[in-house]
């Protein structure tokens, strides 16, 4: 991690824990707002107004956070508005690298090695981890934002008319369903397989393994009749769920020991996720190699470094 700027120590995947031993996820740093015409969004400064090559989503197909970033790009007709850099799967000691693996590229913007460097180009002092996603502004330099939740959300209104108008991310009259399902399930399921593969004592595993299927127990019967959560068409939730989902049984159901059921066992979650990737541009957002080499990296879960061969993506999806 960085300290003051200064890579410190190899990469870990715990890097605070509660007095319970349970994980506990380092809070975004940047939180700055691309808008239409420039005035601050809900947090930060202004300054970043939308505009067409004007920005950079640094990203891993690997990471959940990430591909919500790259769904929302694709879905609101972006792709020729913000350009695109994808770190290779596996975390190196240095944390994220760019390279030549398949689907990952270099960093045509910054030049750089580790995505570290993006963050001391922004903050020479910077402290902490360096995370994916990040959006990057060219034009002055540095960091816009590397919270995931804001991302998506600016992706659907901070770009103004340079985005698609044809879905609506958070459409106005379902906004506080949105986000009463959001609060329900960041803690529960989608932070929750992190906390329940990255605690430190049984008690804090346990606790985190039953607030996973609870949650999926839930959202299996919330899905019962509906193609998606709250529109015609994939939403916020939508996205929120099915990253998370698309990774279960791939990586959450083994390496991060919730194994009580897979995802193929829940008929109404195994259906939505296949509606997901049939969904125009969603599964060119996704590589199940990614996923897999990327987590069977985290050396402290996987010391051995053998990526698993199942399971049967056919029968998943």
């Amino acid at each position: 991690m960085l300290v003051n700027g200064k890579w410190m120590e190899d990469w870990q995947p715990v890097q605070a824990k509660d007095a319970k031993g349970g994980f506990v996820r380092q809070t975004s740093s940047f939180r700055n707002w691309v808008t239409p015409d420039g005035q601050p969004g809900s947090t930060g400064e202004g300054g970043f107004a939308a505009q067409t090559g004007r920005y950079h989503l640094y990203v891993a197909l690997t990471c959940p956070w990430a591909s919500r970033t790259l769904i929302g790009r694709k879905l609101k007709g972006l792709e020729d508005v913000i350009s695109v850099s994808v770190v290779e799967p596996a975390l190196t000691k240095q944390g994220w690298r760019f390279g030549d693996y398949p689907g990952a590229t270099d960093d045509p913007i910054n030049g750089a090695t580790y995505m570290h460097e993006i963050y001391t180009r922004a903050d020479p002092l910077f402290s902490g981890r360096a995370t994916v996603p990040v959006l990057w502004d060219k034009r002055k330099g540095t960091i816009v934002n590397n919270e995931s939740a804001d991302i998506l959300r600016m992706l659907n209104d901070g770009f103004g008319d340079l985005a698609s108008h044809t879905i609506d991310l958070y459409p106005a009259g379902k906004r506080e369903d949105i986000d009463a399902f959001n609060a329900r399930i960041y803690p529960a399921l989608n932070n929750g397989v992190y906390r329940a593969g990255f605690a430190t004592t049984q008690i804090a595993y346990e606790e985190a393994f039953r607030d996973v299927f609870d949650c999926l127990d839930w959202v299996e019967s919330e899905l019962e009749g509906r193609d998606f959560l709250f529109a015609k068409h994939p939403t916020e939730s939508d996205i929120r769920l099915f990253v998370t989902l698309v990774r279960f049984d791939l990586a959450y159901h083994g390496l991060f020991k919730c194994n009580l059921r897979r995802l193929s066992d829940y008929a109404n979650l195994q259906a939505f996720c296949r509606r997901m990737l049939d969904w125009p541009g969603v599964a060119e957002t996704v590589s199940f190699d990614h996923i897999k080499r990327g987590y069977y990296s985290i050396a402290a879960l996987n010391p051995t470094g053998i990526v698993p061969v199942g399971p049967a993506l056919d029968e998943l999806f």
